[in-house]
């Protein structure tokens, strides 16, 4: 069975615009899932709108029910949801940072994995792949709070992979650099933008993930550092 129905958390973002933009392009039913996105976001017939928070086990699993209600299945995971917090060193950092980066870049996943992998399963099949940080691997100064969440998330990753590769679902992470994004210009205003790496580009890599092409990649944590390297 061809891989076409896509969920896309965090659709509408700076990355999230493009990935919907390429899966739909290749083919792909896509459901773009986000806290306030409409249905008049994207123009095309095979793009449903999904409005919700992924704030909890029960949120995640009625936005995938709908999906299931529409399209039946969902063949393809793109876990685009996340966030950025620092500028403090660990001993500055308090609780409320640490816990608002581990609920955007660790537990959304967590509900929405939980939520999804059941109908892969029971498919016999599915990609999974979830943006991480190159900071998961390489953290910096003043970003603890932010570096550990994207390592959990990564960890978390890699175990859904081993968990599941007897179903044939893959579950794979992508490492980018700092993302050519609006919201990046505008928190960094006056940075040399041209090492940053251009979101079509991970958006293509994502796609290439969930083509027949990358069924054989798993558990993997790939680098997009691009001249930043």
């Amino acid at each position: 069975m061809p891989l076409e129905i896509a969920l896309v958390t965090g659709a509408d973002g700076g990355l999230g615009t493009h990935v919907t933009k390429a899966l739909l392009d290749a083919g792909f039913h896509v459901a773009g899932l986000s806290p306030r996105i409409q249905q008049s976001a994207v123009d095309h017939p095979n793009f449903l709108a999904l409005p919700a928070v992924l704030d909890s086990l029960d949120a995640a699993k009625k936005a995938v029910d709908t999906v299931i209600a529409r399209f039946g299945r969902v063949d393809v995971l793109a876990h685009l949801v996340g966030g950025f917090a620092g500028g403090q060193p660990v001993a500055d950092t308090d609780d409320a940072t640490l816990q608002r980066m581990f609920d955007m870049n660790l537990n959304t996943a967590f509900h929405i994995l939980r939520a999804v992998i059941p109908h892969m399963r029971k498919a016999g099949g599915g990609r999974i792949i979830g943006i991480s940080s190159r900071a998961a691997e390489s953290p910096g100064a003043n970003v603890g709070a932010y570096s550990a969440s994207k390592a959990a998330f990564s960890s978390l990753m890699k175990t859904v992979a081993l968990e599941n590769k007897d179903a044939g679902i893959t579950a794979n992470v992508i490492l980018p650099g700092t993302m050519d994004t609006p919201a990046n210009r505008k928190a960094m205003p006056g940075a040399d933008t041209s090492p940053w790496v251009r979101p079509a580009s991970v958006a293509s890599l994502i796609l290439w993930l969930a083509s027949d092409a990358g069924k054989d990649v798993t558990g993997a944590a790939i680098p997009v550092y691009g001249r930043g390297l």
